[in-house]
């Protein structure tokens, strides 16, 4: 018989997706009764759990539990519903996230041919918002420039990876390596899987393996998203510095130069012209990125929303990464 699952799904006022991700999930190939999901929802005060009571009515076919997230953080989130799991199988989704259908099958098949410990796939990034920001943010979202070298978003083929989004895991990794990390309110999926690898597991990604992912849209909640990311990041690169990767201290370097020449600049004035060609070229960059998505996806505002989507991305992770860093400087020597 096929291994039961449980889909864990931390959740906070997504009544606007909430419904699509559980539709998802009904329609999956794996044998529905071999799944259940456990929602844990930070105290929603929007129509989410209303969405979430109609659903368990309309479907009682699919078990659906809800569970308090009184801390109203992800990986708090992840650890209640980790702890109302019945699955031998714990799989990960977001409110607002779409698996493809064949989904939870593709993630049991990997884990029971034991190609890894925490197995994962690629997301398919779709605007959040019928707008040109919306679309410029997901192709930012997909772009090399905005996330590097991040396979889950780039669909590269199946093997080893650092890390993988809406992981699938049995439920004795979380025995063996511990919960997700509740310190941390972001980039607590990096830090599980750094211990899932430091135990001699393997994150594996396999591009068969699909989700949607709608990305944020407008540029004010990608500021923060971003901000959020960097920020967190800079706390767990303290306990391992060696998961830094290149795309992740660019940002902080360019943020730290454009400040710094500025600075410098008050004093030498040459200084202007070396800040105003670095400013140059990255605006050059980014416009050159910009031409060929409007090309390429036929969307000419592109032109104008991927340059700047890609530099509130940068912007938002530099500061927030060197305001951590600057926080902790102070506290320590505070």
């Amino acid at each position: 018989m096929s291994p039961t699952v449980t889909v864990i799904v931390p959740c906070y006022n997504e009544q606007a997706t909430i419904r699509g991700l559980l539709d998802a999930v009904l329609t999956q190939t794996y044998p529905l009764e071999q799944m259940d999901v456990v929602i844990s929802d930070g105290l929603s005060t929007d129509g989410t759990r209303d969405a979430i009571a109609a659903f368990q009515r309309e479907h009682p076919e699919l078990p659906v539990q809800v569970v308090d997230n009184t801390a109203r953080t992800i990986p708090s989130g992840v650890n209640r519903a980790i702890e109302a799991a019945r699955g031998e199988i714990l799989l990960r989704l977001d409110a607002h996230s779409m698996p493809y259908p064949d989904y939870v099958a593709r993630c049991v098949q990997a884990l029971t041919e034991g190609r890894g410990d925490n197995v994962g796939g690629v997301w398919e990034i779709r605007p959040g918002a019928s707008t040109w920001v919306a679309e410029s943010i997901a192709a930012a979202a997909a772009h090399p420039l905005g996330v590097g070298d991040a396979m889950y978003r780039l669909a590269p083929s199946a093997g080893p990876v650092d890390t993988v989004p809406f992981g699938a895991f049995r439920r004795e990794l979380v025995e063996r390596i511990g919960k997700y990390d509740e310190t941390l309110l972001s980039n607590e999926d990096y830090e599980f899987n750094t211990r899932v690898r430091q135990s001699g597991g393997t994150v594996w990604l396999d591009p068969a393996i699909r989700s949607v992912y709608f990305s944020r849209s407008t540029f004010g909640s990608l500021a923060r998203q971003y901000w959020r990311y960097g920020y967190w990041k800079l706390r767990m690169l303290r306990r391992y510095p060696s998961t830094l990767r290149w795309r992740q201290a660019l940002p902080p370097a360019f943020v730290l130069s454009l400040v710094g020449l500025l600075l410098l600049g008050l004093w030498l004035y040459p200084v202007w012209w070396l800040l105003g060609a670095e400013i140059l070229l990255y605006l050059s960059v980014l416009f050159l990125a910009g031409v060929r998505a409007a090309q390429k996806r036929k969307k000419p505002l592109l032109v104008v929303g991927l340059p700047l989507a890609i530099a509130t991305m940068h912007l938002a992770w530099g500061s927030g990464f060197l305001w951590s860093l600057l926080t902790s400087l102070v506290k320590k020597n505070g």
